[in-house]
């Protein structure tokens, strides 16, 4: 391992000092002196990545191809196939926008998929590379101090075979995001779970008790999330028998076009007290947020701009406020600049429940003492492995709310990882989930 990482120290030592940079940087969306050094910080990480797996590979072909010529061609066609994706890719991505249709094309399946599996996975090994790195350089930094200062050292005997096992042994664990990435998207960006949460409303009428909630969220239509597997959502939430349904918002991705489709798929959602919604960031990014809300009505589904739709039964009524998205896409603004206009919307002296996209309104919506919020937005971190630490999950650099259910005094608030993908169509350790919640009174 320590020949394997010192062949590669320029490099590793280059991304180190990237990441640095990044940790030391505020977010990329807000304006100051240090976004040249986060952008400089991803690209170089990303650059760096690219270089070294293109170098990894070069060693590995003239280890297990030992004719010349053959290894010449076949380098040099890979690196025409891959240049030829990453320039496929970066172009549609800043002028023809990706996620393009509602069902699964050649495109997505033979240009888009192959090298979000590639970037992915080279990006994440790249990272587990720097992390050994990382533990070589200071396991021999602390050999050397304690021979210098407080052994005299013997000699050491050379063990090729150790070397040998803990350079195989890099080079696995670098390679298992691959795999990874390729379970992430054949499996786990398909693998739905039904969550079910109780929640606890001091206010909660005493007829809405037991009331069934049902929670949609971040559908994303595109070809790795097409409207035939929508439509299956749509149908897994009508067996839930709940009394409400709610979708909270990110209906497309990047196409306008599709959003006749989304809706058409979400038209079969039924529930005795209907079907209720609120809009996300990407209706903003496709200027769709009042078409789709028209066709949404069409359906029998309201969308709530702003909006409150009183829920009664028994003479008594629960209060259901919808809002468009709140604030940008990024770290929380101050509390006081979400939910501007929705104080007169609640109702006094029973639940108010909001439908907000963006989590980050959560702390305005407890300061105004709304009961329980609903949102989405974050995927859950999309690509998180808080299995392994609590701390690995990207989504938690932007949102304090990045997933399930969170409380504070008077209020709570309920984050879905959505059913869809944003970027690469691939998800790991954030399941697909549609949310059930039963309301009962209580503290």
């Amino acid at each position: 391992m320590i020949t394997f990482l010192r062949a590669h120290k320029r490099v590793i030592t280059l991304s180190l000092v990237a990441l640095c940079a990044f940790w030391l940087s505020p977010s990329w969306s807000e304006a100051g002196p240090f976004d040249f050094l986060l952008f400089f910080a991803i690209n170089v990480m990303l650059i760096a990545s690219q270089l070294f797996w293109i170098r990894r590979v070069r060693e590995l072909g003239e280890r297990l191809i030992p004719r010349k010529g053959w290894r010449q061609g076949l380098g040099a066609a890979g690196l025409l196939v891959y240049l030829f994706l990453l320039a496929f890719n970066l172009i549609t991505f800043l002028y023809t926008g990706s996620n393009l249709g509602s069902g699964l094309t050649l495109r997505a399946a033979l240009l888009e998929a192959p090298f979000w599996l590639w970037f992915v996975g080279s990006v994440l090994g790249f990272l587990i590379v720097i992390l050994l790195g990382t533990v070589d350089r200071l396991a021999r930094a602390l050999s050397w101090t304690f021979k210098k200062f407080i052994i005299r050292p013997r000699p050491e005997l050379p063990s090729p075979g150790r070397r040998r096992f803990l350079e195989q042994s890099a080079i696995a664990l670098s390679a298992a995001p691959f795999v990874a990435g390729v379970y992430g998207l054949f499996y786990g960006r398909l693998n739905l779970e039904t969550t079910h949460q109780q929640i606890k409303l001091g206010r909660l009428p005493k007829a809405f008790e037991g009331f069934r909630i049902v929670q949609l969220s971040d559908l994303h239509i595109s070809p790795f999330m097409s409207a035939e597997e929508i439509r299956r959502y749509a149908a897994i939430a009508n067996r839930l028998k709940g009394d409400l349904v709610v979708l909270t918002g990110d209906f497309v991705t990047d196409d306008p076009t599709v959003e006749g489709a989304v809706v058409q798929a979400l038209s079969a959602l039924k529930a005795p007290f209907g079907v209720f919604g609120c809009l996300g960031n990407h209706e903003i990014y496709t200027e769709t947020e009042d078409s789709i809300a028209r066709l949404f009505a069409a359906e029998g589904i309201h969308i709530l701009r702003q909006a409150r739709m009183p829920l009664q039964t028994g003479g008594e009524a629960l209060n259901l406020i919808g809002v468009d998205f709140q604030g940008r896409h990024g770290p929380p603004l101050p509390p006081s600049a979400y939910l501007r206009g929705v104080e007169p919307l609640m109702m006094p002296d029973t639940a108010n429940i909001l439908l907000s996209h963006n989590p980050n309104s959560f702390d305005r919506a407890a300061e105004l003492g709304i009961d329980l919020s609903l949102a989405g937005h974050t995927h859950g971190g999309q690509l998180a492995l808080e299995f392994l630490h609590r701390g690995l999950n990207p989504s938690s650099v932007a949102f304090p709310y990045s997933r399930g259910w969170y409380e504070k005094p008077g209020s709570q608030l309920y984050v879905n990882r959505g059913i869809g993908t944003i970027g690469f169509p691939i998800r790991l350790g954030a399941r697909p989930e549609i949310t059930v919640f039963e309301l009962v009174r209580g503290v």
